[in-house]
């Protein structure tokens, strides 16, 4: 058993992308996810691993493609902003079905924004800035150890299922420092031999590519991703679940904020008030049977983010006209403290069924 480590959510990635078998890295520098290439731009040569400080986030993300196409566990870090320019090439990777692995630590925008903390990458990364029909897988960690884990997964899900994995860091997480443990990779290897293009030795030729002239050819091949996607969706939502059993409330939040709610739950459980939290793991495929099944018995919903809104949307699609919903937010900057949110947590609670409690 390795011991504890005080770690960066970076230095943590990093290291579990190691452990996962990652062989090349590509990035370019920008806060607040440097350190992510700083530690694997010693560690990987050390280990004669691929590693590319690219001349720009463009080519960092097609050197990945290219990597993953040969059969390489490929990985790419970076920043909102700079995510934004590798939208096309996610796209094609989808397309490809190829298994590139991107890390984006988020910091505020739009446009260059700044380093202040956000959550404003939700739309970028679940519903994606790339042409066509499309989905990326999207993990969300609450936690330093939890972004070495979710490392660990993202690079399984993005070979089993020959699909890009986005690991969506909160800037917070990314810089905050926790004792963790990096455990061995739980998930076992990905034959991808089928399929990667390392010569045609004694086989026949391959190619990947995502140009498709023939019209019926690409339909299939459209509705053949959209049966795979559907298989994610039924096999991989997940979700953490804190006192939702029994709730009068539910408080549903990603990332950082979820760890700030569970200290709102456990608040205004001593007061006897019962207030739970569903926080979903993976943005997508998202939980959406989860908060629809618990919408037909708890009737107040808050939805709390550091941006203005962007999981609401999927939060009322799932509890539809079930129960009432709530926005708690804030763009960017500090995260909203604790008193922030439960004045206007007591508030809601003045104006519903529950005053008298």
């Amino acid at each position: 058993m390795s011991e504890k480590q005080l770690l960066k959510g970076n230095i943590a990635i990093a290291k579990a992308a190691l452990k996962a078998g990652c062989k090349c890295y590509f990035g370019y520098p920008i806060t607040p996810q440097s350190e992510i290439g700083e530690f694997l731009s010693l560690e990987m040569q050390q280990k004669n691993l691929g590693y590319v400080c690219a001349e720009s986030e463009i080519g960092a993300i097609n050197m990945a493609l290219g990597a993953v196409a040969a059969g390489a566990k490929a990985m790419v870090s970076s920043s909102s902003c700079a995510v934004s320019l590798m939208q096309e090439t996610l796209s094609y990777a989808a397309s490809d079905e190829l298994p590139i692995v991107l890390v984006n630590v988020m910091r505020a925008g739009p446009g260059q924004g700044y380093i202040y903390p956000s959550q404003g990458d939700y739309n970028q990364a679940v519903i994606g800035g790339g042409n066509g029909d499309y989905h990326t897988i999207v993990l969300s960690p609450s936690s330093v150890e939890e972004c070495a884990l979710m490392t660990y997964q993202a690079f399984y899900l993005s070979q089993k299922y020959r699909n890009p994995v986005i690991l969506l860091v909160d800037g917070f997480l990314g810089q905050m420092a926790e004792a963790v443990e990096i455990k061995e990779n739980p998930y076992p290897e990905i034959d991808n031999s089928s399929w990667c293009l390392q010569g045609a030795d004694n086989r026949p030729s391959r190619k990947i590519h995502s140009l498709e002239p023939n019209q019926d050819k690409l339909n299939q091949h459209i509705i053949n991703l959209n049966k795979k996607y559907h298989t994610i969706e039924q096999a991989e939502a997940d979700y953490e679940s804190y006192y939702c059993d029994d709730a009068d409330i539910i408080i549903t939040a990603f990332g950082s904020m979820a760890r700030i709610t569970k200290a709102i739950c456990n608040h205004y459980k001593k007061r006897g008030i019962k207030i739970g939290l569903l926080r979903p793991k993976t943005l997508w495929p998202f939980p959406y049977q989860k908060l629809r099944e618990l919408s037909k018995k708890t009737k107040i919903f808050i939805d709390i983010e550091m941006n203005s809104g962007q999981m609401l949307k999927d939060v009322k699609l799932s509890i539809r006209d079930d129960a009432s919903i709530s926005f708690i937010g804030k763009p960017v900057g500090d995260f909203l403290k604790f008193e922030e949110i439960t004045y206007a947590i007591d508030n809601i609670i003045k104006e519903s069924n529950l005053a008298s409690l």
